[in-house]
């Protein structure tokens, strides 16, 4: 069996399937040979790579010479490109790209300055260069692909694996191009010396010239040169291929020579196989042998429409129109300027763009030559497109899916072996553009993985910033605590005492502040007036009502004071309603203000349903008619006069008596709370019973104010002689003051008890508490009784000029009851010691305020309540 090197030597081919016959017309350019057109007066020179793996290495303003390369980069695939003329950069800015999109692409416009002058090119001796030497020459040359595809060369010259075969692609298989079949018959030894280099670099076994049958005259040119070349008899041949569109395709001529298929998504390399263009054959031998870099090409300009069709050697950079214009181009309405042959082109959009290095032709068709474009119709399903494809794909599912955008399912049927060659196109009865429906499907498909590609190069860069900064974190950490182990080494004894010294002088500032903010805690707990408190902005809001409420109701008292019992009585309503809704809305604004526990919402929900109850009870007291008016018609005008004088007396004395019940009611409160205090062990405790210190006070004041109230309704309402009236008062006041230390004391001793009852003997001490309250209280009751004088009976100018004395009376027999009620305490203070109670944190404090405020809350509930109680009182004894 004949090997491949075996059957390649005897000339065997094999058959590629699909392909096309369309008309050659290749008559029009390929007679004359390669000429030259004049230089351009500006070459634009695209740089689009500039910013991703090169940078510029110009600037506007610089001079440059033909050669002188505009870009430098690192990269693998970097490719300089460099100036087709001398002259100066006179602009570095976007302009149209030589594409079907004509997007602006960066581009380097160079004004030409007519001398055409070269930089200084160093020339070699081919073998005085190594292989690396050779590849990095070819690579600063920016030589690509001459094809169209303009695949970088010197990767093709460096591949990693073993390569057997290399192909030099002289088919040039598309309509109307002939600049490959011209440069073959007038640059043959040229094209040899290149790959007598391509031979050195790659050292294959068999070297291929492939040629179409319809170029006789260019391969009896290749021919004569191959006999005539330096390399080693048998290594290479000419082979002429049949003609067929597109045989000229990398894969479909390895498949014609050798017979084998390359698969799909794989390069010819991993075959053994490498395909180069005779026009790159010819450009390496300029790079490496007279160092020119790739600054031109040969570029077949035809079409009817063009006054001098042929081949020219046109600098990169060239303008189109330039081009045009200098080939006597005559267009017509409608004309289309195709870059590439009529089969794989592209229309221009703007002809104001240069020559690439894959620019292999300019075609200017009349409209004999290429008609209007028919309009789209429905596929009909014949198959013709899947008979002609040369790379056995389907294009009419290809199709389907890249209308629908369905690119993902396109990718699936092998999209990206589309070589794009036209035929499908071309053999379709419905004209379907079924090309440029491929195009857009690869270029969506291409900016998506573009899309994805950047995102995984930001996430890596992104992990690694993570990395860095951890690891200057760790740097830094260890940095710092090997210079502490430095200085504790190298620290003395005296330094060490220094610092130790610092670390308790700053322990004991921080021991004073704490104890700075303990204290301010234990005052603001403590039993203090309400003026020097320092209530929130929430609780002085809602106290500040409540004093206007009061306000307007003592306003209204003092306008009404003359008025019948049911006047005072619906005052007395009002009052109570007053307080109740004002008691709510401070406990509603509390409840906002800070969080409550569970605990303290229940208690704040019993307060609130408390207060209703007592207003509900309020406004259901029968209100007995008097006769108080008639009554007081009756007295004369002195008795009236007595009558006011003593009811004046009697609420200077009320108040006295009340204000010496409350300080009796503190005193008490305060002994019992340390007792309390002093027993209990925990800081729960001890946060409870601060927290009854200010309901018993609040309490206290609360019944003082009452007493107050009850005198002046009873003086009000009373009709009886002036001292009947005092002793009355009097009597009412020692009541009420007895009731409400009575009351304050129970409080205290209930509020004790829960404090401390899991202790004996603090209830214990607490009960002896409540004791003493209730004893002063009835004292207090007893010296105010005692306190009348018959002075204040007997003569009401004396009772009025005395009336600064009575008072003071009250006031000493108060304060001794106090002083004896104080003497019976330390006694039952001499039980247990008071301990110092640990400053309480934020959060307890806070929790202490808010069940203050509940406390004075329902203390003002209770007052409303004996209010009722005193007001129902008073009218049944007018009765």
């Amino acid at each position: 069996m004949l090997t491949l090197l075996d059957q390649l030597d005897k000339g065997t081919l094999w058959r590629s399937p699909g392909g096309i016959h369309p008309p050659e017309v290749k008559f029009l350019s390929n007679t004359t040979p390669i000429g030259q057109l004049p230089l351009a007066s500006t070459y634009l020179v695209p740089v689009p790579q500039v910013g991703e793996n090169c940078t510029l290495a110009v600037k506007v303003g610089d001079s440059v010479l033909k050669g002188t390369p505009l870009t430098q980069g690192t990269s693998i695939w970097h490719l300089p490109v460099h100036a087709p003329t001398s002259g100066t950069i006179v602009a570095i800015e976007p302009r149209a790209s030589n594409h079907a999109s004509a997007l602006p692409v960066n581009t380097c416009v160079i004004a030409a300055d007519g001398k055409d002058t070269w930089c200084e090119l160093v020339q070699n001796q081919l073998d005085d260069l190594s292989h690396q030497q050779i590849v990095d020459k070819v690579r600063s040359a920016g030589i690509a692909g001459m094809g169209g595809a303009a695949f970088p060369t010197h990767i093709k010259l460096n591949p990693v694996s073993e390569i057997d075969l290399v192909i030099i692609n002289g088919v040039e298989c598309e309509p109307y191009i002939s600049a490959d079949d011209r440069l073959m018959r007038e640059y043959s030894q040229d094209i040899l010396a290149g790959i007598g280099i391509i031979h050195r670099l790659l050292t294959p076994k068999r070297i291929v010239i492939a040629i179409e049958d319809n170029k006789p005259e260019a391969a009896k040119a290749m021919q004569e040169a191959v006999s005539q070349c330096g390399l080693p008899a048998g290594s290479i041949r000419v082979t002429v291929i049949p003609t067929k569109y597109p045989s000229g395709g990398e894969k479909q001529l390895i498949q014609i020579i050798t017979g084998r298929e390359v698969p799909s998504g794989a390069i010819p390399a991993k075959l053994g196989i490498v395909v180069h263009n005779v026009g790159t054959a010819y450009a390496i031998n300029q790079a490496v042998t007279q160092g020119k870099p790739l600054v031109e090409r040969v570029v077949t300009v035809t079409g009817r429409n063009v006054g001098k069709p042929g081949n020219y050697w046109l600098p990169i950079g060239t303008p189109v129109d330039h081009v045009l214009t200098a080939t006597e181009f005559t267009p017509e309405p409608d004309q289309k300027v195709i870059i590439g042959g009529p089969m794989m082109g592209h229309a221009l959009a703007n002809i104001q763009v240069p020559i690439l290095k894959g620019t292999n032709c300019i075609l200017v068709p009349s409209s004999q030559e290429i008609g209007s474009t028919p309009e789209e119709k429905a596929c009909i399903r014949c198959g013709e497109c899947a008979t002609a494809c040369p790379a056995l794909l389907l294009p009419q599912q290809l199709f389907w899916h890249a209308k629908a955008e369905e690119y993902d399912k396109a990718a699936s049927y092998n999209l990206k072996d589309c070589i794009e060659c036209g035929c499908c196109s071309y053999v379709c009865p419905s004209d379907i553009p079924l090309v440029e429906y491929y195009r857009i499907a690869k270029s969506a498909l291409k900016q998506a993985a573009d899309e994805k590609q950047q995102a995984e190069r930001a996430k890596q860069r992104f992990d690694a910033r993570l990395a860095r900064l951890e690891e200057e974190k760790l740097a830094r950490e260890a940095k710092a605590k090997e210079a502490s182990e430095r200085r504790q080494a190298s620290m003395t004894g005296t330094d060490k005492n220094a610092v130790a010294e610092a670390m308790a002088r700053i322990a004991a500032k921080k021991a004073a502040a704490q104890a700075v903010t303990g204290e301010s805690i234990t005052k603001e707990s403590s039993v203090t007036t309400t003026d020097t408190t320092e209530v929130p902005k929430g609780k002085a809001a809602v106290a500040a009502a409540i004093a206007r409420a009061k306000a307007k109701k003592a306003a209204q008292a003092n306008a009404d004071g003359t008025d019948t019992n049911g006047a005072e009585t619906d005052n007395a309503q009002i009052d109570s309603s007053v307080d109740v809704d004002a008691t709510e809305s401070a406990t509603d604004a509390i409840a906002q203000e800070a969080p409550l526990s569970q605990k303290d919402k229940v208690a704040a929900a019993i307060a609130r349903a408390k207060a209703k109850k007592v207003a509900q009870q309020t406004d259901t007291v029968p209100l007995e008619p008097t006769e108080t008016a008639d009554s007081t018609s009756e007295l004369s005008a002195a008795d009236d006069k007595k009558a006011k004088v003593a009811a004046a007396v009697a609420r200077a004395k009320a108040k006295k008596a009340a204000q010496q019940v409350e300080t009796a009611a503190s005193d008490i409160e305060v002994s019992n709370t340390e007792i309390s205090v002093s027993d209990v062990n925990d800081a729960e405790a001890i946060k409870k019973a601060k927290v009854a210190a200010a309901v018993a006070r609040a309490k206290a004041k609360k019944a003082a104010q009452q007493a107050e109230t009850n005198t002046e309704n009873c003086l009000s309402q009373t009709a009886t002689p002036a001292v009947d009236s005092t002793a009355s008062v009097q009597a009412d006041v020692n009541a009420d003051a007895e009731t409400a230390v009575n009351a304050v004391a129970t409080d205290i001793e209930v509020s004790i008890t829960d404090v401390s009852v899991n202790d004996a003997e603090a209830i214990k001490k607490a009960k002896v508490a409540a004791a003493v309250a209730r004893a002063k209280a009835k004292k207090i009751a007893a010296a105010s009784a005692e306190s009348k004088t018959d002075a204040e009976i007997e003569s009401v100018d004396e009772i009025q000029t005395e009336d600064n004395v009575a008072s003071p009376s009250i006031a000493a027999t108060l304060d001794t009851a106090t002083t004896e009620a104080d003497a019976v305490l330390p006694s039952v203070e001499s039980t247990a010691k008071p301990i110092e109670t640990a400053p309480l944190s934020s959060d307890e404090l806070k929790k202490a305020r808010i069940a203050a405020t509940i406390a004075k809350a329902k203390a003002k509930k209770a007052a409303l309540a004996q209010e009722a109680n005193a007001s129902s009182d008073s009218s049944v004894t007018n009765d």
